[in-house]
């Protein structure tokens, strides 16, 4: 496929990178004492792990400038040094930690059979697949949002951000503001991340059986990332409608 192409296969993905459940985490209708859940699970499935995941794609790619965008990133997400002052994993902590819950539950948490077989597959994904499939599931994937059309043209809405005071943690669950460490962090540095993510796959990758390989993988993280999202969803008492009696 050509470039135009590859971009469309891959931007189908993300535009279907959203699910069911996630208004009533955003509009607070989780009960408060299983919101846990929802942060344990995210941590122990990728985000403490993220900057490992970025990492394998950068030892396994041959070129160079592409290396380079992945250290930036696996850097940043390391210690922080590039705006954020502190390694990312640790900031998501502030989440929990300004909600009064037991950072010790994160320590050691029991993955949900969805986050496990996630968990698996981003694995095989990023040690045993290539640089090309290990970084579009990390950079592209795992990093981005229905939205990153909009990182790509102008045309397209982009992310939306709205103003902390309405981030759905304050707004229906008390976090204080200063605990939105990680928020503030990424607004400032994950455009620079978008743009680099998406140049080293659309230029970088060119041969047929390496875009189907890409493309393939990135639907595989979709369909994971549902299931694992079900799982999530059920845990924190979450019924879908057509599930009802």
């Amino acid at each position: 496929m050509d470039r135009e192409a590859l971009k469309e296969a891959l931007l189908g993905v993300m535009e279907a990178k959203e699910h069911w459940a996630w208004p009533y985490f955003t509009e607070g209708k989780v009960p408060r004492e299983l919101l846990h859940t929802h942060l344990e699970q995210e941590y122990a499935t990728y985000v403490r792990d993220f900057p490992v995941l970025v990492a394998r794609a950068y030892v396994t790619c041959p070129l160079a400038e592409v290396r380079r965008d992945l250290i930036e990133n696996v850097f940043e997400e390391e210690t922080g040094r590039l705006g954020a002052g502190r390694p990312h994993p640790e900031l998501f902590l502030e989440y929990p930690r300004g909600l009064g819950m037991d950072l010790a539950r994160f320590d050691d948490v029991e993955l949900l059979p969805g986050a496990r077989a996630y968990r698996a597959f981003l694995d095989r994904c990023t040690l045993e697949q290539g640089w090309d499939v290990a970084a579009a599931v990390t950079t592209l994937f795992l990093e981005g949002t229905k939205f990153d059309r909009g990182e790509l043209s102008a045309d397209a809405p982009r992310r939306p951000a709205p103003a902390l005071a309405d981030h759905p943690l304050v707004r229906h669950y008390g976090l204080p503001l200063e605990a939105l460490a990680l928020t503030r962090a990424h607004r400032s540095v994950e455009g620079g991340h978008r743009a680099a993510a998406w140049r080293s796959i659309l230029d970088h990758v060119t041969a047929p059986d390496r875009q189907d390989a890409v493309v393939s993988a990135m639907q595989g993280a979709l369909d994971h990332w549902l299931r694992y999202r079900d799982d999530v969803a059920a845990a924190c008492g979450i019924v879908r409608r057509d599930e009802r009696g």
